[in-house]
């Protein structure tokens, strides 16, 4: 024994001996066959190029990361509307901190620090852009400042949505090489200044048009510094240093952009959007053909891209049978018909996952006869895909000895506009005692707070749909999943110049081109009015407050005497439902946030146990925590977090 382990440890030691001085040459050592290095490629034209078009995928990241832009806002809550009315008791658990702004919202949100990772990794994607372009040699120079003035709006996008959440950011505007745990704070206002200086140095070097889709151009810099100096004009705080010749300078750029005639606004709302058929068994439409005209839309002025080369893939929502990395936002708003269709798990109606429901004040902001976006955001109808049946002995709180047969098309569910009276039970489906349509009918209101049950009560109902199918996004004939939609994401669209232009003048701004604050404003509602163009829609009211009587409506056609930040704020929300992340950033702008969540959004109204939380403090998020544990010294928490 001792001498076969003898010869055995001999053995292993000269293994051990040969493979070091074999891994001297052959292993440790790095070899680089081709020689290439970040400095010696991004020098090149092609290297270049890469690092530059690499500075574009990190914005589908940063977009599906909605839950801090929209929930928590009078538009969208995380877990939509029901418990805050139909079981108070239950909703200290129930609702979302993004939602009731309690005590869990906090530093450890992932989002948060989700978000915060990707707007930094972009702004340091960029920082290596812009340093780097002076070194890069054989390339046209009108080339070369494009791609510097793209990276520069890129870096102000990034650099804007970071000082909106969380104040005074760290603001590194040179290439990170190497780690450090210094981290500073700088002033909001002079990140302000930062990325007005940066955009106005951008629209000097970028062309009007380019020839690949989905570039930046001159126009989608003015619109974001139009969109900056609104937002400094209101002076958050007086951190910002803003002044009233920040709205002059908005409205001015609103008009010239206009005036320059590259983004007309469509005469037809619904071209913006994918093309579907309501029906999904009578869809006629294609992936490609559904959102042909929506992506090709000259009212876009820059959109994230999901149907065009690979070289705008970023990491967001990668299908692993297929590499599609796709748009979300059709399997992200609202309820599908999962529990009311008799659906198969398929790309017919697709795959819903809400994480951004629309509350009942969003709805009752929209005629639902005279404005068209309100058929064109919401599906009201469900229909079956499949043959089956659904029995009626388990229904709560009506259990009967009924079953209900359907084949494929019949209809199971119909949402009815907010301004309908429920009142005749007639008109009801047969889930309701007294009904005698064979599908349930309901109200967005919902049935539960028109007396037919108490707020006590279990509800089991097969056929029960809380409110109707967000549409607006839909792309039909895609894998079922996630996502992979095609449908480019627009995040600037003319329409809202109309908007930010009425905004900055209802602030003071004057020199309009197109008159008072009101024709700015109508000339977004007259198109989506379509065919009532001039005529005078109505709204609710009372919004928020579902048990308001149906005939309290209030006109949303703009005067000179009417218009306010309120008018124009609904507007943005029918204009824009779910669109670019901004609802978040709307209501911080103007201060409307803790007044407007409160009205519309029930988990706000309702906090904790009853007791409101939302607080002025909430106009900032809590730094994340990673940035706090990994800074040092320590970097100081946003107040009251």
């Amino acid at each position: 024994m001792k001498k076969i382990f003898s010869t055995r440890y001999l053995l292993t030691i000269a293994i051990v001996a040969l493979a070091i001085t074999g891994c001297k040459k052959t292993f440790l050592d790095e070899y680089n066959p081709s020689n290439r290095t970040t400095d010696n490629y991004y020098t090149t034209v092609t290297g270049y190029e890469t690092l530059v078009t690499s500075c574009y995928p990190l914005l589908r990241d940063i977009a599906q990361v909605r839950i801090p832009t929209l929930n928590g806002t009078d538009m969208f809550a995380s877990g939509g509307w029901f418990g805050t009315i139909a079981f108070p008791s239950q909703t200290a658990q129930a609702g979302s901190s993004y939602d009731t702004y309690d005590i869990g919202l906090n530093s450890s949100l992932g989002e948060l620090q989700t978000l915060w990772d990707l707007l930094y990794r972009e702004i340091n994607r960029c920082n290596a852009a812009i340093e780097r372009a002076p070194a890069v040699v054989n390339i046209v120079d009108s080339v070369k400042n494009s791609r510097v003035g793209e990276a520069k709006f890129l870096r102000s996008l990034s650099l804007f949505w970071a000082v909106q959440q969380w104040g005074d950011v760290p603001m590194p505007l040179k290439e990170t090489t190497d780690a450090s745990l210094t981290v500073v704070r700088v002033p909001s206002k002079d990140i302000y200044t930062q990325i007005i200086a940066d955009l106005n140095d951008a629209i000097t070097k970028l062309p009007n048009t380019q020839a690949a889709a989905g570039r930046v151009t001159k126009n989608a810099a003015k619109f974001l510094l139009a969109r900056v100096y609104l937002t400094r004009g209101w002076n958050f705080n007086g951190a910002l240093g803003g002044t009233a010749t920040d709205f002059n300078s908005a409205l001015a750029l609103c008009d010239d952009v206009i005036a320059s005639g590259l983004h007309p606004m469509e005469t037809d709302w619904n071209k913006l959007w994918p093309i579907h058929n309501k029906n999904p068994k009578k869809e006629t439409a294609t992936a490609a053909s559904s959102v042909a005209v929506a992506n090709a839309s000259k009212e876009v002025i820059f959109a994230i891209q999901y149907a065009n080369a690979a070289a705008y893939n970023g990491d967001a929502n990668l299908s692993t049978s297929t590499g599609t990395i796709g748009n979300d936002l059709h399997t992200r708003f609202s309820g599908g018909p999962n529990d009311v269709a008799q659906e198969a798990r398929t790309g017919t109606y697709n795959r819903w996952l809400p994480a951004h429901s629309v509350t009942w004040g969003a709805y009752r902001l929209f005629d639902p006869v005279m404005d068209t976006r309100y058929e064109g955001t919401f599906n009201s109808v469900s229909y079956a895909t499949l043959t089956g049946s659904v029995s009626f002995a388990s229904n709560k709180p009506y259990p009967q000895a009924l079953t209900l047969n359907f084949v494929a098309s019949d209809t199971t569910a119909i949402v009815l506009p907010w301004n309908v009276d429920m009142s005749d039970v007639k008109n009801l489906g047969v889930n309701i005692p007294g009904g005698t349509k064979k599908y349930s009918v309901q109200n967005v209101v919902n049935l539960f707070w028109l007396g037919k049950t108490t707020a006590t009560q279990q509800i089991t109902d097969p056929l029960g749909w809380g409110g109707p199918m967000f549409w607006k996004f839909f792309q039909p004939g895609i894998t079922y999943g996630d996502g992979y939609s095609t449908f480019n994401d627009p995040l600037f669209r003319s329409a809202e110049l109309y908007l930010m232009a009425a905004e900055a003048i209802v602030k003071g701004a004057t020199g309009a081109k197109l008159g008072t604050a009101d024709v700015y404003y109508n000339i977004v509602l007259d198109r989506a009015l379509g065919t009532n163009k001039g005529k005078a829609p109505n709204r609710a009211t009372n919004p928020g407050n579902v048990l308001d009587p149906l005939t309290n409506i209030t006109s949303y056609r703009a005067t000179p005497a009417n218009i306010n930040i309120d008018m124009i704020l609904d507007e943005y929300g029918r204009e824009f439902l779910g669109e670019g992340n901004e609802r978040w950033y709307q209501l911080k702008r103007t201060g409307k946030l803790i007044e407007r969540a409160s009205k519309f959004n029930g988990w706000t109204a309702w906090g904790k146990g009853g007791a409101q939380q939302i607080a002025a403090k909430h106009y900032l998020r809590p730094i994340p925590q990673g940035m706090l544990d990994n800074s040092s010294p320590r970097i100081e928490q946003n107040p009251g977090y």
